[in-house]
Parts: C-alpha cells; structure tokens; sequence
C-alpha cells in the first residue's frame, strides 16, 4: 500500500512540475506580445460632447457612446453589491483569476463539450474589454489570465472596479453605470 502512495506522490509531484514548466513557457511566449496593463492608470474613456445652457442644464449630447465616469466612492455600495453579486462574487477574494470559477467552466465544458460558463472575473473582464477582442477563444483565454495577473498587481481592487464599472455596456447606448443611472432615472 505505502509503494502505491509513494507512486501516486511521484506522479503527482511529476504532473504538477510538468503544468509549471508549460505555463512558465506559454508566459514567456506571450508575454512580449501583451500589451502594457500600466496604461490603465491613465486610461480616458470615451466621452460624448454635452452643450449646457448658461445656467447650467444640459441641451444636447453628440457622441455614438453615452458615459458620465464616476469614482468608487461616488458609486453607491448597494450597487457594488449587486455588480459583485451577480459577476464576480469572490472579487475582493481572488488574485485577479478565480480558480474555482475557471475550474467550474472547464468541468462544464468537459461534461457538454460546450463553453456554456464564462469563469471570467471582473479583472479579466476589464483585462477584454480594455485591451482583447471578444472571440472565444483559448489563446484568448490566456492572455486575459496573464494580463489580469499583472492588472492586480498594479491597480488596487477598488481601481479596477471603477473601470469595470465605467466602461460595461448597460444598454440604450450607455456605458458605465453614470450613464446608465442618467439614462433610466433621470
């Protein structure tokens, strides 16, 4: 019996020296390739021209893209809650990529052969959003995962959020949830 373990150890120490020499590898291919996660520091969203009258309303908006940015403390904790609840719940958690989401979406499509779960986390959405196409595919996959990595090493979680929260699109031409609050409630 102790043979068997002591077998089973050795594979097991062999396998998973194996998958960190492939994805120090595949790191080392790609790196050069991906772009610089420092720009988000100094990122400027796309904002629409907005007339205001000489007291101070506004007349008209010219521009394909709604967005009124907002800062994390001027977004209200409730609806970072519910951003939180609904896309990324381990956020606050997580280094940038949610193993247990990743694992659940690749069981998923081992089960169905289908991609039906996404294991995205808000960095990595950020990271695609930001930077990646949205094709799905796995070098795709990939280099959202190396880019969110290096994201939370660079902006704090509350940044990160921000940008999220700035840039998602949330229908009738708004993006980010200024323009959003604007265009539903007034």
């Amino acid at each position: 019996m102790s043979r068997l373990v002591s077998r089973l150890f050795k594979w097991g120490f062999t396998f998973f020296i194996a998958g960190l020499l492939f994805i120090a590898v595949v790191y080392l291919f790609l790196s050069p390739k991906l772009p610089n996660a420092e720009s988000l520091r100094t990122v400027q969203l796309q904002i629409p021209l907005r007339i205001f009258s000489e007291e101070g309303l506004l007349m008209a908006e010219f521009g394909e893209k709604r967005r009124i940015p907002v800062t994390y403390e001027n977004i209200p904790p409730k609806l970072i809650e519910a951003f939180l609840a609904a896309e990324d719940d381990r956020f606050f958690q997580h280094p940038g990529v949610d193993y247990q989401g990743l694992l659940r979406a690749a069981y998923s499509l081992a089960l169905t052969g289908e991609k039906a779960q996404g294991g995205s986390t808000i960095t990595m959405q950020v990271a695609r959003n930001f930077f990646l196409s949205n094709e799905k595919t796995y070098l795709r996959k990939i280099n959202e995962i190396f880019l969110s990595l290096e994201i939370e090493n660079i902006l704090s979680k509350e940044e990160i959020l921000a940008l999220y929260l700035n840039k998602i699109f949330l229908g009738h031409r708004s993006y980010g949830v200024g323009a959003a609050a604007e265009v539903y409630y007034g």
